[in-house]
């Protein structure tokens, strides 16, 4: 296959020869001039003096005196101009989006030479219309249809705000002009208006060759007619007969726009050619391929390109993607032999891992940061810490991360703290000092800027392209807006800054540089233009994708653009029509594949591009559906079996010839029996239970908080007295102060993890004060039930109970440990004589239901009676009545459970319970429990026995490992 471009250049050099030197080649993008000076070379076969290449766009500002602003310097002016005309105080973060909208309405208007004071003309002066000689009665038609829903008849507040913000539109449109003007600054449309009708603007060079142009706006039709009227213009169009004009009628969208230019700007190329202009007809290999996803048509990339040699084909062959958010996933699904690879199309910044860390650092200064206190709150200081790019600032990131985490809790951190290193005094910098006399915006970006320089510099000898790329780019827009808030052309706050960057971020692509004429070609719709290939695919060839944009968004109604002929959906359906059968007119293997899955209601469809060939074309065209060779991953819970891995992982978790520290808990028992894969995840594979970094207190964390603080009164109680009389409970109750330090260093060490003693923790959030008060209020209620209780004695507090277990399992013998902590054992004296109590304190909300007797403890299906806690206090009372230590006199022992929110009642007891029957002495149930429990604990190391899910779906439900079960 020849392409266009060959036959340009072979073109080009039979009639201007090698030295090309005074000509400029112009182009709509840039893409193509590589390949043309290429085809150049080839032609002439020695030795070219190089023409110039520009693209339409650079040939214009070329000949201004006036520069094209960026685009955040543009909306901004707009917005300034638009508080100027209307009076309307719209805040720039809400006003951004739709002045990008305003501002493309104003290019539309200039580069299709419109009046825009009559575009917006006042739409109640419908008799204005009346005898407008520039429009045809079609026009004034259009134009009236659309005025009849303003008329008094219809009148609404909605409409009374659209006429008037509308006719404020050409005030605005004038002023805004002026403003840039006065700057030496214009928008693209306007530019392009002032260039072709300045007649003093000078084209030096002795020829201009437009090259592969389509719709022409009306500034590039009016510089076309001006160069051509001096004789320095050459056209050259490519088009193909298919979809030309057939005895001077347009058949086809994608030919309607050369069709009415080829008169006035004639082709350079004879376009009766057959070899060059009608190749559509020609026999094409073209597949239609529906997939149920976008990811699966990116993941097909790799098998096409190895499939009939393609991989060999180099340039020849390109990936077009109609829906550029697939180059991620299409750069992660390329072949690792592919080779050479050049990708056009740009990389979304926004997912970038420094668009997160922008973010990160934003919510740092403005969420995440107290200024009445010069406090960071943690969660936000380690969302920075933990990003992959803190290395960057900092070496020791990760060591002031465990300082704030593990070693101490410090949820409010202060700069003395945070500053340990030159990296991390910048980070956590007073920003004030980064801008002194700026606002506080500006003062952010500074900062900001300061940081992204530091990254730069440690990053230098990073070698990831995209990160340097990502980098470079991130600092180029935060410089630029810093820069217009210190010139004074951007007045915001920290909220607008950060829906401004948002914004910005989000329509920013990193471009790639490569060597565009070498391997295989990844590109959007537009960078196709000019260029051919033998081998297509093309990806999401979705309606909506192919064509884009065909909602026609604007200010401007459709039937005024029609009558002003400014750009309609109409002008983008043909526009796209032209790039979709351009783009295949040389190609010989074609496959294109669409989404066709149902999605928020819509069904997805193929291009209405792809549709038209299907019907008016003569190609047979292969159909097939693309489906995923894996299934799902659905969780199916599944027994697992005991293999010598799993066995080895459990000993040397619980056998002490393995491990001297080995302890088998009763939540271990407890969690075995609630489910057996959910013991396996926790106490097998290791795989802990995420914890989280909020300000926030859980239900585990507050009931450490009350255990300790209990533990600490009543420590303070013991001290003093071998015996807690009712007159010393009594004073402590009168003594508030005395329970607030209790709780308060409580706080210190179980939430803040300051390890120094019991000093007040410096400063309580608003969740932590409630659960404060709520906790000091269950102290005061535990003192009271005790009070009625007294006197007693305690006999130890946080106490731990423990014994050797031998478990039988597989004929072979393992020796653990069993046991755990108990909150308190106290010794009492009531009605049924002296005994010992081994108490746990329940903070939870939720009453249990007395079980009938020992078996319906070791039942799973009694787990939602709490039959857990039976287990656990029954066990730790044997412990403790046979401890010679804590039960010298052999007292009967009682298992009790203390639930601090239902101890209303003068009678409370509690001592658990056998149906109605108080436990007073728990060796009474001795043998059984002793039995149960080493028949469960037997089957849990049995090694034929595997670990099986359970059958209750409400366990399931809350279960921690419910997403990884069964995978």
């Amino acid at each position: 296959m020849k392409t266009f471009l060959e036959y340009v250049a072979r073109d080009i050099v039979s009639k201007h020869g090698t030295n090309l030197a005074d000509k400029v080649i112009v182009f709509p993008n840039k893409r193509a001039s590589l390949f043309l000076n290429e085809y150049l070379v080839r032609a002439a076969g020695k030795p070219v003096w190089s023409p110039v290449y520009t693209t339409i766009s650079d040939l214009f500002r070329e000949h201004s005196d006036l520069i094209v602003g960026d685009n955040i310097k543009l909306v901004c002016d707009l917005h300034k101009s638009f508080v100027a005309c209307t009076g309307i105080d719209e805040p720039l973060d809400h006003f951004y989006g739709w002045g990008q909208l305003l501002l493309s309405d104003f290019d539309d208007i200039d580069k299709n030479m419109a009046d825009a004071g009559k575009v917006f003309a006042n739409l109640k002066d419908i008799h204005e219309l009346d005898g407008v000689a520039y429009l045809s009665p079609e026009q004034i038609e259009a134009i009236k249809t659309f005025f009849s829903n303003f008329t008094e008849d219809h009148d609404s507040e909605l409409k009374r705000r659209f006429l008037r913000l509308w006719s404020k539109f050409g005030d605005i449109y004038s002023y805004y002009n002026e403003r840039l003007t006065a700057q030496g600054m214009a928008y693209e449309g306007a530019l392009y208006r002032r260039v072709v009708t300045d007649t003093a603007v000078e084209f030096s060079h002795s020829r201009y060759i437009f090259v592969g142009f389509n719709l022409l706006q009306k500034v590039e039709r009016q510089l076309f007619k001006h160069l051509k009227s001096e004789g320095k213009a050459r056209f050259y169009w490519d088009l193909d007969k298919y979809y030309m004009a057939a005895d001077g009628h347009v058949q086809h969208e994608a030919g309607h726009y050369i069709s009415s230019y080829l008169s006035d700007f004639p082709n350079e190329l004879d376009s009766h050619a057959t070899d060059i202009y009608d190749n559509f007809a020609a026999n094409k290999q073209i597949t239609y391929i529906s997939a149920p996803t976008e990811n699966i048509q990116a993941r097909y990339v790799s098998k096409w390109l190895h499939d009939n040699g393609r991989m060999a084909a180099g340039r020849s062959m390109a990936v077009v993607l109609c829906n550029e958010s697939l180059l991620n996933a299409v750069i992660h699904s390329l072949p690792d032999d592919i080779g050479s690879v050049n990708i056009t199309t740009g990389y979304p910044l926004s997912q970038s891992p420094l668009s997160s860390l922008l973010y990160a650092l934003i919510a740092l200064q403005t969420s995440g940061y107290d200024a009445n206190h010069d406090r960071y709150r943690l969660h936000y200081v380690n969302a920075v810490l933990n990003h992959p790019y803190a290395c960057y600032i900092s070496a020791g990131s990760k060591e002031l991360h465990k300082a704030i985490n593990t070693d101490a809790k410090v949820y409010y951190p202060d700069r003395a703290t945070l500053c340990i290193d030159d990296g991390l005094s910048l980070l956590f910098e007073d920003t004030a000092n980064c801008a002194a006399d700026a606002t506080r915006a500006g003062q952010i970006t500074s900062w900001v800027i300061k940081l992204l320089k530091r990254i730069a510099d440690n990053s230098a000898d990073e070698k990831d392209p995209l990160f340097k790329e990502s980098l470079f780019k991130m600092y180029t827009l935060v410089n630029r807006l810093d820069g217009l808030i210190v010139s004074g052309d951007l007045t915001i706050d920290v909220i607008t800054l950060q829906r401004l960057l948002n914004q910005i971020i989000q329509s920013t692509s990193i471009p790639f540089h490569g060597e565009p004429a070498v391997g295989v070609q990844v590109m959007g719709v537009l960078e196709t233009r000019n260029l051919d290939f033998d081998h297509l695919l093309i990806l999401s060839c979705n309606e909506g994708n192919m064509p884009k944009g065909v909602n026609d968004t604007s200010f401007i109604p459709y039937s005024i653009r029609k009558a002003h002929e400014l750009t309609t959906v109409d002008n983008k359906v043909a526009v796209y029509s032209y790039y979709f059968h351009r783009l295949l007119q040389r190609a010989t293997d074609i496959t294109i594949l669409y989404n066709n899955a149902v999605s928020n209601g819509n069904a997805g469809e193929m291009s209405r591009f792809m549709l038209q060939i299907m019907v008016e074309s003569n190609h047979a065209i292969a159909k097939k559906a693309l489906q995923s060779g894996q299934t799902p991953a659905v969780c199916n819970p599944r027994e697992v079996k005991k293999s010598g891995h799993i066995m080895d992982n459990l000993l040397a978790r619980f056998d002490l010839s393995r491990n001297p520290q080995a302890l088998l808990t009763p939540s271990a028992i407890n969690r075995y029996m609630r489910c057996q894969l959910q013991f396996y995840y926790n106490y097998v594979c290791n795989i802990k239970e995420l914890q989280d970094d909020d300000e926030g207190i859980d239900n585990r964390v507050f009931g450490n908080i009350f255990h300790l603080a209990a533990q600490y009164i009543y420590e303070q109680l013991s001290s003093r007295q071998d015996v807690i009389t009712p007159s010393a409970l009594k004073s402590l109750l009168s003594q508030p102060a005395a329970i607030e330090r209790a709780v308060d260093s409580a706080f210190n060490s179980e939430l803040f993890k300051i390890k120094s003693g019991r000093v007040r923790a410096t400063e309580y959030n608003g969740l932590q004060l409630i659960n404060r008060a709520v906790i000091i209020m269950y102290l005061r209620r535990l003192i009271e039930i005790d009070l009625k209780q007294a006197p007693f004695s305690i006999v130890g507090l946080e106490e731990d109970v423990r014994r050797d277990f031998v478990i039988q399992a597989g004929g072979s013998t393992i020796s653990t440990t069993i046991g755990g902590r108990v909150d308190r054992i106290d010794r009492i004296s009531d009605g049924a004589g002296e005994r010992l109590r081994v108490v746990d304190y329940k903070t939870g909300g939720k009453k249990i239901k007395p079980l009938p007797d020992i078996e319906a403890v070791f039942d799973p299906s009694r787990l939602k009676d709490h039959s857990d806690y039976y287990l656990q206090a029954m066990l730790y009372s044997l412990i403790a009545g046979e401890s010679a230590q804590l039960n010298p006199a052999k007292l009967p022992v009682s298992p009790a459970l203390l639930f601090i929110q239902h101890t209303a009642g003068d009678d409370y007891d509690p001592t658990l319970c056998f149906g109605k029957a108080p436990i007073t002495d728990v060796m009474e149930h001795r043998d059984r429990f002793s039995e149960q429990i080493k028949e469960k604990v037997n089957d849990m190391f049995n090694p034929d026995i595997p670990f099986v899910p359970t059958a209750d779906d409400n366990i399931c439900k809350t279960c921690p490992y419910a997403a990884i079960c069964g995978l």
